[in-house]
């Protein structure tokens, strides 16, 4: 499939698959994605942009039915969370389109939802800022490099440079 050359139906299901699968991922993965270190593995998927930039937008709004479906801290963390995921995933867009090297989008992987989220996450469980901060980066760190990873291997597989 010529993934430059896609018309709206194609990225319409594309976006829908991917959509899909960050929330099958966050799924699978809660137990861990929701804890002290928030391991988000789901939020790799951010990278995708990278290479395909139609998938901002579906990737904010997965973040934002992820946190409305599994997270249970009200509507800053739902709202917040879609924010931050346009945001990550326009990053990344962003990194593909200057065509700097795909390991860049570890960056906004890791940073963006550790430092973002930690903003009015803090004030609803009452954890000072840059302890939170801290903690998210950890397990942000490791999305970001399964990110930069996932981008490398679709770049493979669609030979984008």
């Amino acid at each position: 499939m010529d993934m430059k050359n896609l018309n709206k139906t194609q990225k319409l299901a594309i976006s829908g698959a991917v959509m899909a699968i960050y929330i099958v991922v966050m799924y699978f993965t809660q137990s861990f994605a929701f804890g002290q270190y928030q391991v988000r593995i789901a939020t790799a998927i951010y990278g995708c942009a990278y290479l395909f930039p139609f998938l901002v937008v579906p990737l904010g709004l997965s973040n934002l039915l992820a946190n409305m479906i599994m997270g249970g801290l009200g509507v800053f963390d739902i709202v917040g969370g879609g924010l931050v995921g346009l945001l990550t995933a326009g990053c990344c867009a962003l990194l593909g389109k200057r065509r700097l090297s795909s390991w860049f989008v570890a960056v906004p992987i890791t940073l963006i939802p550790a430092l973002g989220v930690s903003l009015w996450l803090s004030a609803i469980i009452g954890v000072p800022y840059w302890t939170l901060a801290v903690s998210l980066l950890v397990g942000q760190a490791i999305a970001g490099l399964v990110g930069a990873l996932l981008v490398k291997a679709l770049k493979r597989v669609w030979k984008e440079n």
